[in-house]
């Protein structure tokens, strides 16, 4: 994660990305996520550049799978939390105190596993076909194709 920051051209392309991540969710806001596909849209590309920002400088299909499997394991993961945590707000009652908090939480968790993940494995996926045929055809004993 912290090689995107390594060099100081990598830390310009970071920014950069971190830069068309925020012009990105700033248009999602503007234009508006609810039922609005091309506000869904400009919030997935957010997304995806918030995460190119960190994985831009890996060169490894292994790294790529990681992040493929962090993923998958992470929607699921915060699913569970954000059901968990709605439960919790439901059980602890309206006059609660924590109700707000704890739907809150179930709601942060919610949009993460929904915005973050998908955008994680699609790059993963990506990144991880890319760098694995570059990396089968750049070794001296491949065939040529």
């Amino acid at each position: 994660m912290f090689e995107a920051f390594s060099t100081p051209h990598n830390r310009r392309r970071a920014l950069l990305l971190f830069a068309v991540c925020g012009v990105l969710a700033a248009a999602a806001g503007a234009v508006g996520i609810d039922d609005n596909p091309l506000g869904v849209s400009l919030a997935f590309l957010s997304a995806t550049a918030l995460v190119l920002a960190f994985v831009h400088p890996w060169r490894t299909a292994r790294q790529f799978r990681r992040l493929v499997y962090a993923s998958v394991v992470g929607f699921v993961a915060l699913a569970v939390l954000s059901n968990v945590f709605e439960a919790a707000a439901a059980k602890a009652g309206v006059q609660s105190p924590f109700e707000g908090l704890l739907n809150g939480a179930g709601a942060v968790f919610f949009l993460i596993a929904i915005l973050l993940c998908p955008p994680g494995l699609l790059v993963g996926v990506i990144g991880a076909v890319v760098t694995s045929r570059r990396e089968r055809h750049s070794r001296p004993d491949s065939p040529v194709a």
